[in-house]
């Protein structure tokens, strides 16, 4: 009962995108809209929730769990892209072989352009500036890197 009430509050915690992806009957999906429309923890809320647990006894919670996982595992593989993206940025502005190791695993990658990048985002850095650049050279990673991954 609790484990169905703890799918439950994934329901509640997921976008609505989502949630209108997940096939639920029309009950669970109202009782879920209604516990989203309560701002205040207290204790309406908490036996909303317990209702929500109520209705899926009734179902297989196994699809909704399934749902619920693979936005997870997307969840999880976007966090590790942009990790891997601040450690090359990271890597390009404190080591200069560093731009050798990027042109050698993604060579499509403009290299003229990420030199100038680099060099402003340092500038941009020493005078306290914006960090335009610094932006600027994450999108031309990302740009790249996820253009290698599609082909």
């Amino acid at each position: 009962m609790h484990a169905l009430q703890d799918l439950g509050t994934e329901l509640v915690g997921l976008s609505e995108e989502q949630l209108a992806s997940v096939e639920l009957p029309e009950n669970l999906r109202d009782a879920v809209m209604d516990v989203r429309q309560m701002t205040r923890l207290d204790e309406a809320r908490r036996r909303q929730m317990q209702y929500i647990g109520k209705l899926m006894r009734h179902l297989d919670p196994e699809p909704i769990r399934a749902s619920i996982d693979a936005y997870k595992a997307v969840s999880h593989a976007h966090t590790a892209r942009l990790h891997m993206l601040e450690r090359w940025r990271t890597r390009l502005l404190e080591d200069d072989a560093a731009l050798t190791e990027l042109v050698n695993t993604y060579p499509q990658i403009d290299v003229a352009q990420t030199r100038l990048l680099i060099r402003n985002a340092a500038r941009e850095r020493a005078a306290h500036q914006a960090p335009k650049s610094y932006r600027a050279l994450f999108q031309l990673l990302n740009d790249t890197i996820v253009e290698k991954r599609e082909e």
